[in-house]
Order: C-alpha cells, then sequence, then structure tokens
C-alpha cells in the first residue's frame, strides 16, 4: 500500500505529465493551422482549443483534407487527455487526497511546534500501550510507524503519527529528534529497534532511548548500543505473574500506583539540580518535603547510580539526585514546584480528577 505521501507525489506526476501532453498537443494544432493552413497565429490558437474542447463551433476558415485528418487526430487525442485529467481530480477528489493532504500539513504543524517531546517508534500490541499510557499523563509524543492502516487508527486515538521508517535518520529528524527528550523503540523486530537507538543516539547523543527486545541476547546488544533501558515482555511478563502469585497485593498496589489514569496515588521522579534547588546540602529532616507537600519519598537515586531504598531522615539531598517519590496528583504539583524553578514545565505530572 502506497503512503499518503507517495501517492500525493504519485497524482502530481500524473497530472503533470498530462497537461504536458495537454499542452503540446495545443502548440502542434497552432503550429499545423499556422503552418499548413497559412492562419494567423489568433485564428489557428482559436482552432486548437475550439477542437480541443470539442464545443461544436464550426472550422473558423476552410480546412483542406489532410487537415480535417489532423483536426480528427486532434479531437480524439484531446478528449481523451481531457478525460484522464478529469478522471484524476475526480479520483482525488473520491479518495480524499486533498483533505489527507491538509490534514498532513496540520499534523507538520504539529510536531513542528514540539519540543521537550517523546517519540515512540512502532504501533504494534507495545507501542500501542506506551502511547495510551502517554495520552493517559499528558505527555507531548510523535509516533512513528510505516504501516498505513495502524496509523489510521492511531489518528482516531487522537495522536500525531508520522508515517516512515523509524530505523531511518531521516525519520527521526521529522519527528525532531533533536528536541526530543526521550525515545521508546518498540518495532516488532529486535534488529529495527537496534538500529533505531543506533539512529537515535548518533541524531541526539543525549536523548533517553528506551527499546523493547525479545531475547536476553537482545537486550545484551541494545545495552552496547546505547540503549539507557531495555525492556522483554517476556522476561518482565514471567517476573510479574510469578509476583502476582506469590505477593498479589504488592501487584495490585503497585499496578494502582503505575497506571496513568486511574488512580488516586502516583509515582513520579524529580531531578535535583544545584543552581535551582534550595534543599541541596540539606537532609530530608532539615527539607521538611512531606510536611511541605504531603508526598513521600520512597528512594534516591544518586547521580554515580547508587539506589538508597527507603531513605532516613538523616539522608542529605545532593546536586544531580533523583527523588523517586509517592503521592496525590496535587501533593506532587507541590513537591515540583517547592523543588525549584528547574522542575515547573515537568510535563509527567498527572491531571487533576
Amino acid at each position: 500500500m502506497l503512503s499518503l505521501g507517495k501517492k500525493y507525489q504519485q497524482l502530481k506526476e500524473q497530472l503533470f505529465f498530462s497537461l504536458l501532453l495537454l499542452g503540446s498537443l495545443f502548440l502542434a494544432g497552432t503550429l499545423w493551422y499556422y503552418l499548413v493552413e497559412g492562419w494567423t497565429i489568433l485564428d489557428s490558437a482559436y482552432m486548437t482549443i475550439v477542437t480541443l474542447s470539442t464545443v461544436g463551433f464550426g472550422e473558423t476558415h476552410p480546412l483542406g483534407p489532410k487537415s480535417r485528418i489532423f483536426t480528427s487526430g486532434l479531437i480524439l487525442t484531446g478528449l481523451f487527455t481531457i478525460g484522464y485529467i478529469v478522471n484524476l481530480f475526480t479520483e482525488a477528489i473520491i479518495q480524499g487526497y486533498f483533505q489527507e493532504r491538509i490534514i498532513l500539513n496540520q499534523q507538520k504543524k504539529l510536531i513542528a511546534s514540539l519540543s521537550q517531546h517523546y517519540i515512540v517508534c512502532g504501533f504494534g500490541r507495545t507501542g500501542r500501550q506506551v502511547a495510551l499510557e502517554f495520552q493517559a499523563e499528558g505527555i507531548p509524543f510523535v509516533l512513528i510507524d510505516m504501516d498505513l492502516e495502524e496509523l489510521e487508527k492511531a489518528k482516531q486515538l487522537g495522536f500525531i503519527t508520522l508515517q516512515g521508517d523509524a530505523t531511518l535518520d531521516e525519520s527521526l529528524s521529522a519527528a525532531k529528534i533533536e528536541q526530543a527528550v526521550c525515545l521508546v523503540a518498540a518495532l516488532r523486530s529486535d534488529a529495527d529497534n537496534l538500529y533505531t537507538i543506533l539512529s537515535a543516539k548518533s541524531l541526539n547523543p543525549q536523548i533517553r532511548a528506551i527499546a523493547r527486545a525479545s531475547t536476553e541476547e537482545a537486550v545484551q546488544k541494545m545495552k552496547r548500543a546505547g540503549a539507557d533501558t531495555v525492556i522483554s515482555p517476556y522476561i518482565t511478563g514471567g517476573k510479574r505473574l510469578a509476583a502476582a502469585a506469590l505477593r498479589p497485593q504488592v501487584m495490585d498496589f503497585v499496578d494502582g500506583i503505575l497506571a496513568g489514569s486511574k488512580t488516586a496515588y502516583y509515582l513520579e521522579e524529580f531531578k535535583i539540580d544545584a543552581e535551582n534547588c534550595p534543599f541541596v546540602g540539606q537532609t530530608l529532616s532539615e527539607a521538611k518535603l512531606r510536611s511541605h507537600s504531603g508526598a513521600l519519598v520512597l528512594a534516591i537515586r544518586r547521580n554515580e547510580g547508587n539506589l538508597i531504598a527507603g531513605p532516613m531522615g538523616d539522608t542529605q539531598i545532593l546536586s544531580g539526585d533523583s527523588l523517586i517519590c509517592m503521592g496525590t496528583a496535587e501533593q506532587l504539583r507541590i513537591l515540583n514546584k517547592i523543588l525549584g524553578p528547574i522542575n515547573q514545565n515537568n510535563p509527567r505530572l498527572p491531571k487533576q480528577k
């Protein structure tokens, strides 16, 4: 199936050659009557237009036998050419090429206005769920897929879409990867996800890249390619099934706080910056984040990667830390505000109900 861009380009090419043929017929007819019949240029052009349009007017001047044969051929060729042009326009209107082109231009404008957005590559079962979660949390994102039918489904859900091969630099550049903060490679093939990660990191080394992998070997290869996080649905799914069997209440709680739209409590992470956060160097007791916001600090990820689970009151807040917190939507908004101006435009904060 041809993409909208290719169909539109094909239509333009067909119209161009049809109009070129029509123009050639007009030129040939005008020159014939001018050179063979010896008419003026104006009379020759007028006779050619009358002939090609088949309006039924008579001969401008009496024609000889050769010119009548030529005129008959000109009429038949003109009928075929004009009919083909009319058919092209009718097909374009019926199939909605022009309407789709307008929608495509609107999509391009939306993509051009994006900044600090996310890119989802692939609209299969995994990519669809990622897109739905992003939509539930109000995250700006662009969806890339090759399958036009899948993209039509995505458009019906209100997603910004881009048809293209996510493994190619031009597709990622069209999605403004240079201004994006995160890319999720959820294509059906491990090889495609690997190429996507390589392309993404070459175009934007700072982007956070998350990939889907089917095997443990693919997990290791994607990490070596630069993926920040690699998720295997089979490995992760197996672990969650076991956890649901052994600790069902824990899993219900975790699923509840990880869901994007139907929960009272949320998990969020906040990056601490020394220039903007007033609590750098203070302990959790001194900062009084819990009493100021109501949100609970569950863990702290140090800049070097060390994770402090269940930090005590004497745990210091350092520059570069990521605070992993839990709370209601309002509590997390308050915490986001007091941690400093750098967090004021955090797009991931849950919406108020």
